[in-house]
C-alpha cells in the first residue's frame, strides 16, 4: 500500500498520527538503547572526555544533516516550507529560549526527548518534570506566559524566507550542505572509534538523526498529496508535549496529526527498549531538593522551548538539519548555557 492509498483508506490526519507513532517508536528505542542524550554530551565535552557519550550525539547529528540533504538532493524533499525556514522568525526568541533550555536541561538532568524516554522505562522524576515541563510550555504558547513570550520574541526579529537559510547566506548548495553533514558523521564515527564504542550503539544513535531525516520527508510526502494544508516538519518535542497535554486534559483537543502519533510513539519505543534491555525500574525523587531542581529545569525548558522554536532535538537536530539559522543560534545557546550550568552547578560542588 503506497502513502496516497494509505492516505485515501483511513484519512489524511490518521496517516499523520501513524507515521507519527511510527517514526516516534522507532526513535524512542533506538534513543533508549543508544543513550542518545545532548546533556550527556555535553557535560563529557565540557570535562574534556571527549567520549561515547558525545560519539552518539555527533553520530545522530551527523546523520540526521547527511540524510536531509541527500532527501532534497534526490528531489524528495522540499523543506522551503517548513515552518523553521518560510515564517518570520524571532532571534532573540532564539538565543534567550537556548539559553533557558540548556540550563533548564542541566537541572532536569535531561532535555525533553530524554525526559520523556526516561519516563517511557519506569523514571517517575522524568515523568512528573516531563508534565511540568508540557504545562509551563502551553502556558507560554497561550497561557499566562505568553505575554513574556511574546515580548521577547520582538526584541530582535528576522525576515522568514533566504533571511533564515544558512546556505543562502553562505552562498552554498545543498551538496555543500550534505558534505558538512558528511564531516559531522566523521568525526562522530572518530570519536567512536577512539572510545572504543560497539558497532550497535554507533548504529542506533546514526539512526536517530536517520529518523529526524524520515519525519522531514514523511510529512512532506504527505503535504504534498493532502487536499487540506499539512505542515512540513520534523521531529520536536515542546509543541507537541502541549498539544498531547491538551488532548488528555480537553478532548477531543486538536485534530489528530504527527505529533499526535509522535509523544505516545517515542514513549512506546522506549518501553521496547528498557524492556530489551531488562532497564525498567521505578525510580523516584531521592529528596525534597532534588524535586525543586528537576521542576525549575522542566519550567525553565518548557518556557526555552517555546521561546526558541524547538527543543534539543526539535531546534537542535531538526532544524539545524535544514540549515534554519535561529536553530544554530538556539543550538550553539543550549551547548553554552548548559556547560556553564553544569560547571557552576554540578562540578563547582563535586
Amino acid at each position: 500500500m503506497n502513502l496516497l492509498t494509505l492516505m485515501e483508506t483511513v484519512g489524511e490526519n490518521q496517516t499523520l498520527a501513524l507515521g507519527g507513532l511510527l517514526i516516534g517508536l522507532c526513535f524512542g528505542y533506538l534513543a533508549q538503547r543508544s543513550r542518545f542524550c545532548l546533556r550527556s554530551a555535553v557535560i563529557e565535552t565540557c570535562q574534556g572526555q571527549l567520549g561515547g557519550k558525545l560519539a552518539i550525539w555527533l553520530l545522530a547529528f551527523g546523520a540526521a544533516i547527511t540524510l536531509t540533504q541527500l532527501f532534497i538532493l534526490a528531489g524528495v524533499l522540499d523543506v522551503r516550507a517548513a515552518r523553521q525556514l518560510a515564517t518570520r522568525g524571532t532571534l532573540s526568541g532564539a538565543l534567550v529560549g537556548g539559553l533557558l533550555f540548556g540550563c533548564g536541561m542541566i537541572l532536569a538532568r535531561g532535555c525533553a526527548s530524554r525526559l520523556l524516554i526516561l519516563a517511557g522505562t519506569g523514571n517517575l522524576r522524568s515523568l512528573l518534570s516531563g508534565l511540568v515541563f508540557a504545562v509551563v510550555a502551553q502556558a507560554s504558547l497561550g497561557g499566562v506566559l505568553a505575554p513574556l513570550r511574546l515580548a521577547i520574541s520582538d526584541w530582535w526579529t528576522i525576515d522568514g524566507g533566504d533571511a533564515r537559510d544558512l546556505l543562502l547566506w553562505f552562498h552554498a548548495s545543498h551538496g555543500i550542505g550534505l558534505a558538512f553533514g558528511l564531516a559531522w558523521l566523521a568525526g562522530g564515527l572518530a570519536f567512536a572509534w577512539r572510545a572504543r564504542l560497539g558497532p550497535w550503539p554507533a548504529l542506533a544513535g546514526a539512526a536517530c538523526g536517520a529518523m529526524v531525516a524520515c519525519a522531514w520527508l514523511f510529512n512532506y510526502q504527505v503535504s504534498a498529496q493532502a487536499f487540506e494544508l499539512v505542515p512540513v516538519k520534523s521531529l520536536s518535542f515542546t509543541g507537541p508535549a502541549a498539544d498531547m497535554l491538551m488532548l488528555v486534559l480537553s478532548p477531543p483537543g486538536k485534530p489528530w496529526n504527527f505529533d499526535i502519533g509522535l509523544v505516545p510513539g517515542v514513549a512506546l519505543g522506549a518501553f521496547l527498549g528498557g524492556l530489551k534491555g531488562r532497564e525498567l525500574k521505578l525510580e523516584g525523587f531521592k529528596d525534597g531538593l532534588s524535586m525543586r531542581r528537576y521542576l525549575l529545569g522542566a519550567a525553565c525548558m518548557g518556557l526555552g522551548g517555546m521561546l526558541a522554536g524547538g527543543c534539543a532535538v526539535g531546534a537542535g537536530v531538526s532544524g539545524a538539519a535544514v540549515f534554519a539559522l535561529t536553530a544554530w543560534i538556539t543550538l550553539f545557546a543550549i551547548w553554552g548555557a548548559a556547560g556553564l550550568t553544569d560547571y557552576l552547578l554540578d562540578r563547582q560542588h563535586a
